[in-house]
């Protein structure tokens, strides 16, 4: 019988491939490189090997990586980052069991695991019409290997900035300049990345770098049926970055994720693209690895008081940045904002409440309030949709008050297309008395920042507002 359902596929491939195994880790010093191989199956006919990549720097601790073998501490980091690539590996058969061979984990971790897993997949789940539970999706057994263990060391006062070529990360490095000694940290790097590093006053020989690869056959498999989907990539991002401090001393990490990420892309639920630069997970991610990694470490998001619309206000002042800067995944492999999707309709209309129409328009190539073709993309950024676009954006008031800032701003004007329509929307009616300079002052209080961090933040924040 044909299957013409990803539901239908999805149970049918659960039959199919009963057992997902993490067999093992394997790491080695090759030549001025450190190579790590994972090692994955998918019953008895599938086995990935996806592969990290770090060239050593000069800057690097040296008598760590001459004793890689036998360092306790790199063998669990190694085995964690495992633990979350595997999910990418596993959504594409759902096996109903995952059998880990490469260490044991506690009750404890096998919750915070699933918890991860689970939520990290709501969009996965979502998008292809997948109706489980966080009981129901998979069973984990973990009770062979070694038990590996906590260990704690002496890092410098000194932090890594994750990069990755958007505002976000670029507002990071500007303002944390002065504050420590920090690098900026590199998960394959592409043009975007390199540029902001360079403008943010680095040289590439200075930055942390990791090349993560895919196993080619997962992407034969997708192109062959198999399920594919959305995971929750900032946890592999996280688990990432402690290897990249502990190879360079570094107390700190600091993420660029904000307070509007922890909006679910699907109102009334829990189903969030960004769940994993969510404050739940940034909470559960540093309790988990203070109790099982390590408490040397020190995870948070820098800009996590903020919202985008804050953090537009900032970038925008950073001129330097504003032809280099990308954030549109369709357009990523070229380097080019794409100017037909929601992600660069989102950045154009939060920047465009601080910056000319001309520099909106330099930077995406077009007019993006002229397009017709993103009338549904404006529809979903401000609400008048049931669902978010499954993008890295700002909540529905932050572009409800940003759209209502630009008309302000082109009063007596005639309107394009998409600032007309909004205009005669019920979300113009219920948003246009919205206090916007008091919304620009507002602290989210939930974040992991220091005092001294605090008020680094704010004084940059309040020293760019209007008025």
């Amino acid at each position: 019988m044909l299957l013409t359902s990803q539901p239908e596929i999805f149970q049918q491939l659960r039959k199919n491939f009963e057992v997902f195994t993490y067999e093992k880790y394997f790491y080695a010093l090759e030549g001025n490189e450190i190579s790590i191989t994972f090692e994955f199956k998918i019953g008895d006919s599938y086995t990935f090997s996806p592969v990290l990549r770090i060239p050593i720097k000069d800057f690097y601790n040296r008598k760590l990586i001459l004793n890689l073998n036998n360092d306790e501490l790199f063998r669990n980091i190694v085995f964690h980052i495992g633990l979350i690539e595997l999910i990418s590996y596993w959504k594409a058969a759902c096996c109903p069991h995952v059998l880990i061979k490469a260490g044991k984990l506690d009750a404890i971790q096998l919750k915070w695991l699933k918890d991860v897993y689970y939520n990290g997949l709501g969009e996965f789940f979502y998008t292809n019409g997948i109706k489980t539970s966080i009981d129901s999706f998979m069973t984990i057994e973990a009770n062979e290997g070694v038990q590996h263990q906590k260990q704690d060391f002496l890092p410098e006062n000194q932090g890594l900035i994750p990069v990755g070529g958007g505002k976000d990360s670029a507002v990071t490095l500007e303002l944390m300049k002065g504050e420590t000694i920090c690098r900026p940290f590199v998960l394959n790097p592409r043009k975007a990345i390199r540029d902001s590093i360079l403008c943010a006053g680095y040289s590439l020989e200075e930055a942390v770098v990791i090349n993560r690869s895919i196993d080619p056959q997962l992407l034969e498999m997708n192109k062959n049926g198999f399920l594919n989907g959305h995971t929750p990539f900032s946890a592999l991002l996280g688990m990432i970055s402690l290897m990249g401090a502990y190879l360079t001393d570094s107390k700190y990490i600091y993420l660029s994720n904000e307070s509007s990420a922890n909006e679910p892309s699907i109102p009334g639920t829990t189903v969030n693209h960004q769940y994993s630069k969510s404050i739940s997970f940034e909470r559960s991610f540093r309790e988990y690895y203070k109790t099982y990694i390590s408490e040397s470490f020190e995870y948070l998001s820098f800009l996590r008081p903020l919202n985008e619309l804050q953090i537009a206000a900032l970038f925008s002042s950073f001129l330097q940045y504003h032809q280099v800067f990308r954030s549109c995944n369709a357009g990523s492999k070229e380097d080019i904002w794409c100017g037909n999707c929601s992600k660069c309709l989102f950045a154009a209309i939060i920047l465009s409440p601080f910056l000319p129409e001309e520099s909106i328009n330099k930077i995406f190539g077009k007019e993006m309030f002229k397009d017709k073709n993103l009338l549904p993309d404006l529809h979903k950024l401000c609400g008048i949709s049931a669902e978010k676009p499954f993008e890295c954006i700002g909540t529905i008031d932050e572009v409800n008050i940003a759209l209502v800032e630009i008309l302000k701003k082109r009063k007596g004007k005639t309107l394009p297309l998409l600032l007309a329509d909004y205009e005669q929307s019920k979300q113009y009616i219920d948003y246009q008395h919205t206090d916007f300079s008091a919304f620009l002052r507002e602290l989210n209080e939930e974040h992991f920042l220091s005092q001294s961090l605090i008020t680094k933040l704010t004084a940059a924040l309040y020293d760019r507002l209007p008025g």
